[in-house]
């Protein structure tokens, strides 16, 4: 064990933690827009399955190696793999890295959105200036806000300043979505905006496309292959029940995402704007929405000011996480004291998120490259490490949890389905990436 590391000082504040990092945007702003769009329905299973088989053996892979080492990404891969592997840590912290950057811009457009809801509400004309709203000046400025607001709270330390915020926000955040969707269950468009979300169409999930979706969207929404998870564990103590905090913090994050949806689809359905979803999944968050509550007259805002507030919240402890793994880096690899680490890695994000504030096309091809590069090649990786290379990883997970047999099946897992299952996923994804890219650098 690292001499000095900080600790979780209780379960309860590593699971808040943990589901605070899964728990995000990815929930409200890809998942609902993802199952209407793939399949409904039919989509949710294929996404339940990608979870269970690929994200959830990953997920407790992360944790095991992060308790086992006590070491941020990079010195973890190495404490187990030595030096060749230390790439792979890498690719985690590059991925924090790249996500944050954009992450903290839409992030900003939360906190504008909560701000006009609880200062003068949303006025009709609103869907109209979305692209005004998400680029420019304004976008930077409510980018640069959020950051360090999130800077503030990493600096703080693990136990004041990352679980401390944990154990008050989430609470919150679970009331006010499940208040919310009990609010739309309320509304006259509630059972046909119900029937867009969860209409089964098996024929979409048969495509390798919609299984990349779901692939992605299960390790965005569990923040896995960026580091955040690994980094959470090395905090954890070696008494912790490691297969039992992964089912909680998977469980919880995928309630809340179909939760969301219960929320979203009746609020577009209720107004009529069903036919103005489309194009991205910024459309149905960010432009439909709040055209919906500014429809709904004085009640739209006070829906809207704990919808957005719901997304604030869940954006800013995903983003804590992110910042987390850099700053831990810092803190093994240069020595340096954690309030230097946060604010120096914090000021360096904040500036790489610059192009994306300005540009929906950055932001959308940085989104693309972490998830479908970063974030599957790293899983990827990890599966493979853990499944072929680590020494015994069934004796490090069975620290803490005595009576679970079912070890052998999830090393298995990460030696013949993960793999496989991610494999398939990149043949599909890179191309598509590596398109986007180019196309954003010659300007097509």
């Amino acid at each position: 064990m690292a001499s000095g590391r900080e600790q979780w000082s209780s379960r309860s504040g590593f699971v808040l933690a943990a589901v605070g990092s899964a728990v995000g945007l990815g929930n409200m702003w890809r998942f609902s827009y993802l199952t209407a769009e793939n399949g409904g329905a039919a989509f949710v299973i294929l996404y339940l399955l990608v979870t269970l088989i690929v994200a959830v053996p990953v997920l407790l892979a992360e944790v095991v190696i992060g308790r086992g080492s006590q070491q941020s990404p990079i010195r973890a891969l190495a404490h187990y793999g030595g030096r060749a592997w230390r790439p792979v840590g890498f690719v985690f912290v590059a991925a924090g890295v790249t996500i944050l950057a954009y992450y903290g811009v839409i992030a900003g457009w939360t906190v504008r959105y909560a701000g006009m809801a609880l200062f003068g509400g949303f006025d009709s004309g609103i869907a109209d200036r979305f692209d005004d709203i998400a680029q420019g000046a304004d976008a930077f400025g409510f980018h640069l806000l959020f950051m360090g607001v999130t800077i503030g709270i990493v600096a703080g330390g693990v136990t004041k300043g990352i679980e401390r915020t944990a154990m008050v926000l989430m609470p919150v955040l679970f009331v006010i979505v499940s208040g919310l969707a009990v609010y739309a269950a309320t509304l006259d468009g509630a059972a046909a905006g119900y029937a867009y979300y969860l209409s089964a169409d098996f024929s979409q999930i048969l495509s390798l496309e919609v299984l990349t979706e779901a692939s992605g969207q299960a390790f965005f929404s569990l923040s896995l292959g960026m580091g955040c998870m690994l980094t959470f564990g090395s905090y954890l103590g070696r008494d912790t029940h490691l297969p039992r905090e992964t089912a909680l913090i998977a469980a919880a994050d995928v309630g809340v995402a179909f939760v969301a949806g219960l929320v979203v689809f009746p609020l577009i359905f209720a107004l009529g704007l069903s036919d103005k979803v489309g194009g991205s999944t910024v459309g149905a968050l960010f432009i439909t929405l709040p055209q919906a509550f500014a429809e709904m007259g004085p009640i739209g805002r006070g829906v809207g000011l704990l919808f957005f507030a719901s997304l604030v919240v869940g954006a800013l402890t995903s983003a804590i996480s992110l910042l987390e793994v850099v700053v831990s880096t810092a803190i093994d690899g240069f020595g340096w004291e954690r309030r230097r680490a946060a604010l120096t890695a914090g000021a360096a994000i904040t500036a790489l998120g610059i192009p994306a504030a300005w540009s929906l096309g950055v932001l959308d091809v940085m989104d693309q490259v972490a998830n479908n590069l970063f974030l599957l090649g790293g899983g990827l990786a990890l599966s493979i490490f853990v499944g072929w290379r680590m020494e015994d990883p069934i004796g490090e997970a069975k620290v803490g949890a005595a009576g679970v047999t079912w070890f052998p099946m999830w090393r298995n897992l990460l030696r013949y389905v993960v793999p496989v299952v991610l494999a398939f996923v990149l043949y599909d994804a890179v191309p598509k990436t590596l398109s986007a890219v180019w196309g954003l650098f010659v300007g097509e």
